[in-house]
């Protein structure tokens, strides 16, 4: 009984005791903000099942069309302190579809000048509008032909205020605004934004196109990775920068380090081969002396998509990338995955911020390289 009046005190101050027996609770519940009058009268026997619910006029009528269920939660809570949890619930649900239903649908001047700004614009550049005339979804083709979307949300004191606009770009897009903007403005800003990402795009389309790319799997216009397959269980992972997407990019080896090395001291060698003017993979290309092999030409065996411990290819969100480097194994791993299995061998030693330990296929010493934390 006393962990009950903690909690009810914890969860409900507003909520007391009327008298000694504390078979009636008087107070207010409180919900979205807003606290609503209610009674609560429990039998001498305090079971809930049998008790009665008191509300104010307000709080009737909100809750009108749940009273079934309130009357079956009150039935069967195990305690007051779960019952008036429910009823909170129940509540804030209520509360919530009651507004939705309130929402004032857009005045005849907002809907006809939004009509004609659409018009204005071109109907063949809508691609939807929804009911409460508040968000709208544009198109629109780069020089490229690629096709693109903007979500346009109109505020409630709209053309006064600037709408938020959601783009699939990999870097913000603002829009400029005055109270005579329009979406003509917002459209034209758009294709303005679309053909200074030309150049990023059609880097990212070849490589998409040429080579076999392991992540992400459907990549979204705003990304900037891509995860290559180079053969073998060895790929490369780089990050193109997208205002000067033909300019050496970030990047890092995946493999084994008896297959990765030589590829790093080709990079040292042929750094200076680099050239802005031609495309991001030819220059990677010339660079390691390599051709990308595209997935219609490598075998889905070539390159071992599944963890050698948990036999999963995906581990939140990542594949393998770590490597066994006998050459005779090179079975991947998720780097979770090793870490866990290093950690339970007895064997297994840690010098700073690396793991030695044996391979769980092969048996062969394999290390584990921890940059900075734990995985």
């Amino acid at each position: 009984m006393a962990e009950t009046e903690v909690n009810l005190l914890r969860y409900f101050p507003l909520l007391l005791p009327r008298n000694r027996e504390k078979t009636v609770y008087e107070g207010f519940i409180s919900a979205q903000g807003s606290d609503f009058h209610l009674r609560i009268v429990l039998p001498k026997d305090l079971q809930l099942k049998k008790a009665r619910l008191l509300c104010s006029w307000q709080l009737k009528n909100i809750l009108y069309e749940y009273r079934q269920i309130v009357q079956q939660r009150m039935k069967h809570s195990p305690d007051l302190v779960s019952f008036l949890m429910e009823l909170k619930m129940i509540l804030e649900v209520a509360l919530k579809n009651r507004q939705e239903l309130c929402i004032q649908p857009p005045s005849h001047s907002f809907c006809t000048d939004l009509l004609n700004e659409i018009g204005a614009l071109g109907w063949d550049k809508l691609v939807c509008v929804d009911t409460s005339f508040s968000t709208i979804k544009l198109k629109a083709e780069d020089a490229s032909g690629r096709k693109h979307v903007i979500t346009v949300k109109l505020k409630a004191k709209h053309p006064r205020e600037p709408p938020d606009c959601v783009v699939d770009f990999p870097v913000p897009f603002s829009i400029s605004w005055t109270p005579q903007s329009s979406l003509v403005n917002v459209h034209n800003q758009f294709l303005v934004a679309l053909e200074s990402l030309k150049a990023f795009w059609d880097v990212m389309d070849e490589i998409d196109e040429k080579t076999w790319v392991l992540e992400p799997e459907k990549p979204p216009r705003s990304a900037t990775t891509r995860r290559i397959a180079l053969g073998h269980n060895v790929s490369i992972n780089i990050d193109v920068d997208p205002k000067h997407p033909t300019m050496l990019p970030e990047f890092c080896f995946l493999g084994a380090d008896h297959v990765i090395k030589p590829l790093g001291i080709k990079l040292s060698e042929n750094i200076h081969l680099w050239d802005p003017e031609n495309s991001l993979l030819q220059n990677l290309k010339d660079i390691l002396e390599v051709d990308f092999p595209a997935r219609t030409v490598l075998e889905e065996s070539d390159f071992s998509m599944d963890c050698g411990i948990c036999y999963a290819r995906h581990l939140n969100g990542a594949i393998p990338d770590q490597v066994c480097d006998n050459p005779q194994c090179g079975q991947p791993f998720h780097q979770l995955c090793l870490y866990e299995w290093l950690r339970g061998l007895s064997t297994s030693r840690q010098s700073f911020n690396v793991l030695f330990g044996d391979c769980p296929y092969c048996s062969k010493p394999i290390t584990l390289k921890m940059s900075g934390r734990k995985p």
